[in-house]
């Protein structure tokens, strides 16, 4: 029997409840419950045949004696990533309370403005290997890096449009939380200022919404700073990569 530990952030509670719920190999799943992983809970309780388990925080955890892979998972806030220090030693601590309990932990984050430029040094002291990521020999550069294919496929339509939103589903519909005081309590105005240039929301399509919600999700955000919507094909691909390196790691200590 082996552990796996998830940190992951609000943004992508929905994929990771995919692809959990789409993997017979996983029995039982255990999240630390609070605010954050309310909407993972959800979908995970949405999913045949998976045993889900809450602790309140990660010292409750106790793994099962099972042979297959159980996973152990904690969703951080999306405030984070506000300041690259502060989502340093978020994951810090994060990786520190859940190291004792796993034999490996995977990271659903990128470099995030450089911030996990070096995950197994930052996240040494949780005593455990880090998998995270990975788009060829460096990390995904975010979120939207990890589901559109990659830094050159972002980087093309990038060049399409320089004036360009991204949005995956989590961001279509977490969008309203940057006027929030923990991310940064910017103004209506001000942000108008920093989208003056910006000309569509370009939704990176994917399994976890339809298009139609995302659309709708996004409307309001659309009006407001005057932008057009495109949707381009995103890819789990680089998600399920790190995610099999993860369980093949693991199986091989069995």
């Amino acid at each position: 029997m082996s552990v796996l530990g998830i940190l992951t952030c609000e943004i992508l509670e929905l994929e990771f409840a995919y692809l959990l719920g789409k993997d017979k190999d996983i029995k039982r799943i255990t999240v630390v419950d609070d605010q954050r992983s309310d909407r993972l809970i959800q979908k995970l309780q949405e999913s045949d045949g998976l045993a889900l388990d809450r602790v309140s925080e990660m010292n409750a955890f106790q793994s099962d004696d099972v042979p297959q892979i159980e996973v152990v998972l904690q969703v951080l806030e999306l405030a984070l990533h506000n300041r690259k220090r502060t989502l340093q030693e978020g994951l810090q601590q994060a990786a520190h309370a859940m190291g004792p309990y796993v034999d490996a932990l995977l990271l659903g984050y990128g470099l995030c403005g450089n911030a996990l430029e070096d995950p197994e040094k930052l996240l040494a002291d949780a005593g455990v290997p880090i998998f995270i990521p990975m788009d060829e020999d460096h990390p995904v550069d975010d979120c939207v890096g990890l589901f559109i294919g990659g830094r050159k496929r972002y980087y093309g339509e990038q060049c399409k449009v320089a004036g360009t939103f991204f949005m995956i589903p989590g961001w279509t519909y977490h969008w309203q939380r940057m006027f929030e005081q923990e991310f940064g309590s910017i103004t209506v105005d001000v942000a108008k200022q920093l989208f003056k240039n910006y000309e569509r929301s370009l939704l990176v399509s994917s399994p976890v919404m339809s298009e139609t919600r995302m659309k709708a999700n996004i409307e309001e955000f659309n009006n407001m700073f005057g932008l057009r919507t495109e949707a381009c094909e995103g890819s789990f691909a680089i998600l399920l990569d790190t995610w099999n390196a993860a369980k093949n790691f693991l199986h091989k200590q069995t």
